[in-house]
């Protein structure tokens, strides 16, 4: 195929996603609808339930209701869904990444996830299995205090790689600028600090809005992540002026995101047969 003809069928591909992707789009979200849990928050469970253990003991709870994920997903997932929008607000369309000095800081992120992570696990080894397992050195006792921080530091880690990657990926009039300054990493620090502090009053109050954001922030990573591989497959990088001319891309990639997250909680419901966390022991 010459350049000539390829030119002419790429309108051509463009038309039918934009009769098909909406199609695709209704009978995936049908389809995990509809065995999906019943309820706003059990819906919330269905999305977590894809990308979480869901382990009761590492999760806070709303009187006896546990939240959609654990205490380290929730930390992660609702901070990278403030970050994301902080971004947006303070550093529109802004491409450049943090660089060598604020990536230390993001490092320093992700090594303290890596490490209670990895301690945590070996942990729960430990208690749920016997033999020379139960023997595992662990640094410190792991809780949930440790999750929300060094989940929290993650996902700005997260959000301050993404954000810039999008817009890179995106938009035809992209500001090289630097999305994350140490002022804003401050601000964001500070706000997510402060909502860290609030979750751990465990008040009813405080846990529902976070329940539901730190879903919207898995959402909105995994949109994100599909919209720009779409961009990327359908070769439309740097085409686009305005979140209007995006719809096309957001909705592919929300499609697939759902149907990765359908799949996953088909299969996973099918090995352990209930909606909660893995079973122990």
């Amino acid at each position: 195929m010459n350049a000539m003809q390829k030119a002419s069928a790429q309108p051509r591909l463009t038309n039918l996603t934009r009769f098909f992707v909406p199609i695709a789009a209704i009978l995936v979200f049908a389809v995990w609808f509809s065995f999906a849990p019943p309820g706003l928050l059990g819906k919330a469970d269905a999305v977590g339930y894809a990308i979480c253990h869901r382990i009761g003991e590492r999760s806070f709870h709303i009187g006896e209701r546990q939240l959609p994920l654990c205490a380290r997903c929730t930390g992660e997932f609702f901070t990278a869904g403030i970050s994301l929008l902080f971004f947006a607000l303070a550093s529109p369309r802004k491409s450049g990444m943090p660089g060598w000095k604020l990536g230390a800081p993001l490092l320093f992120f992700l090594v303290a996830f890596g490490i209670d992570g990895t301690n945590s696990y070996l942990y729960l080894l430990k208690q749920t299995s016997g033999g020379a397992l139960e023997n595992i050195p662990n640094l410190y006792i792991p809780n949930n205090i440790l999750r929300l921080f060094t989940g929290s530091g993650m996902g700005i880690a997260l959000a301050s790689i993404l954000y810039p990657a999008f817009n890179q990926s995106a938009w035809r009039d992209v500001d090289p600028g630097r999305a994350l300054d140490w002022k804003k990493l401050g601000i964001l620090i500070g706000i997510v600090l402060l909502m860290d502090l609030a979750v751990l009053t465990e008040s009813s109050i405080v846990l529902y809005p976070i329940a539901i954001l730190s879903v919207l922030g898995v959402l909105a990573l995994l949109i994100m992540v599909f919209s720009m591989v779409w961009v990327l497959i359908m070769r439309q990088e740097n085409e686009f002026t305005s979140l209007k001319e995006m719809w096309l891309p957001f909705l592919a990639g929300l499609t697939l995101a759902f149907l990765m997250i359908t799949a996953i909680d088909l299969l996973r419901f099918q090995l352990t047969g209930t909606w909660g966390g893995f079973p122990l022991g």
